[in-house]
């Protein structure tokens, strides 16, 4: 999956695996993992909302492209040949995505190494670069027309 934040004008998105939905709060929601050294990362800080958006197996360079590239120093999307779409309310996701899910940040948190109770899990941080998980209720759902 991809995941966005920001609006028409100033949005990044990269590419992403961990995360998931469910209810809480009695709320659909759905979460993901950003590092703080991802550009992404600032964007999502500064947002209320952030999209999940979710491609074809067929579109797995997309996919490898926005997690090898910082939107830092590329035009990701004009890159990859995706064309971002700018939802009513700012969101931006990818009009060739099958899925895309926007979310209303509810909760963020920075991973603290000393809750890890496997210790294995610290070798996935060889740099600290510990990462910071959002919650977001689910707002609308978008599905692209075929």
């Amino acid at each position: 999956m991809l995941v966005g934040a920001g609006d028409s004008s100033d949005w990044n998105a990269m590419t992403a695996s961990w995360g998931g939905l469910g209810h809480l709060w009695n709320k659909n929601v759905a979460f993901c993992f950003v590092r703080p050294s991802r550009h992404t990362f600032g964007y999502i800080e500064k947002a209320n909302k952030f999209t999940l958006s979710f491609f074809d197996a067929a579109d797995r360079a997309t996919l490898n492209y926005f997690g090898s590239h910082s939107g830092r120093t590329a035009d990701k999307a004009a890159e990859a040949g995706v064309v971002p779409v700018a939802f009513e309310d700012g969101s931006v996701s990818f009009a060739e995505a099958r899925l895309a899910l926007v979310c209303r940040k509810l909760y963020s948190q920075e991973f603290d190494p000393t809750r890890f109770l496997d210790p294995t899990i610290k070798a996935n941080y060889p740099d600290g670069d510990y990462h910071t998980m959002y919650i977001g209720e689910i707002e609308s759902v978008r599905t692209r027309e075929k």
